[in-house]
C-alpha cells in the first residue's frame, strides 16, 4: 500500500474530482466470492452475530452426523447404484 504524505492530502474534496461512479461495478466479483443468505427476522433475533449463526449450524451438522451416520457424499454411492 502506498503511503501518502500528509502534505499531499487535500483539505477538501469535490465529487467532480473523483470521476464517474459506476453502480454495481464490483457486484459480480463480490457475488462469486460470497454466499449471502437472508435470515427471517425471527431467526435473526436469535443470532446476534455471523459467528453465532455459523457455530449453531456447525453444531447442528455435527449432531446430525452423529445421530444418523451422515457423511459427506463423494458421489460414489450414486455411481455404484447407476453402474
Amino acid at each position: 500500500m502506498k503511503k501518502v504524505k500528509l502534505d499531499e492530502l487535500r483539505s477538501e474534496y469535490h465529487r467532480d474530482d473523483l470521476g464517474p461512479g459506476v453502480r454495481g461495478k464490483y457486484f459480480e466479483s463480490y457475488r462469486r466470492g460470497t454466499n449471502l443468505i437472508l435470515l427471517s427476522p425471527d431467526v435473526a433475533k436469535a443470532f446476534p452475530t455471523e459467528d453465532a449463526v455459523n457455530d449453531a449450524l456447525r453444531s447442528l451438522i455435527e449432531i446430525a452426523r452423529k445421530s444418523t451416520g451422515l457423511r459427506r457424499s463423494t458421489g460414489r454411492a450414486r455411481k455404484l447404484r447407476a453402474g
